[in-house]
């Protein structure tokens, strides 16, 4: 990986189990994140593109460099010589309780120039939305 540019992370426990937080987690139908919509053209596993769709915005590409069931996977989202990850790790800390942590790189050659726009995005919202999927999950779990 080349030099990172900016990096922010947030974990959060969740009352499910790491069997079952993988399987909510890698289900794009779960990824409820007004108004972006999210579509993926394959199965969850390394190699599979997805997109992300915003009002008014041209379509985000990205791409799942690694997928580690039940444990870990990364996307990647091109962007002009750099790419953002977005790294996902999930720890089970018992049987029924699990710990999802984020943690979002900006890296490569041109990612300086993204800096700014990637920490708008993701910097003072990553904890909320953390906590809002963590809520989510574990409502799902306890049906």
């Amino acid at each position: 990986m080349d030099e990172i540019a900016y990096q922010v992370q947030h974990f959060v426990e969740v009352e499910a189990s790491l069997d079952f937080v993988w399987a909510w987690q890698t289900d794009v139908r779960n990824w409820d994140d007004p108004p972006a919509q999210f579509q993926l053209q394959g199965p969850f596993t390394a190699g599979t593109w997805g997109s992300t769709s915003l009002p008014g915005q041209p379509l985000l590409r990205w791409r799942i460099r690694e997928a580690r069931p039940p444990r870990a996977y990364i996307i990647d989202m091109p962007l002009e010589r750099a790419t953002c990850s977005f790294e996902w790790q999930f720890d089970a800390l018992s049987e029924r309780r699990t710990k999802l942590t984020q943690r979002i790189v900006l890296w490569g050659a041109n990612a300086a120039s993204y800096v700014s726009e990637v920490q708008a995005a993701f910097g003072s919202t990553l904890a909320g939305g953390m906590e809002r999927i963590g809520r989510a999950m574990a409502r799902a779990a306890a049906l």
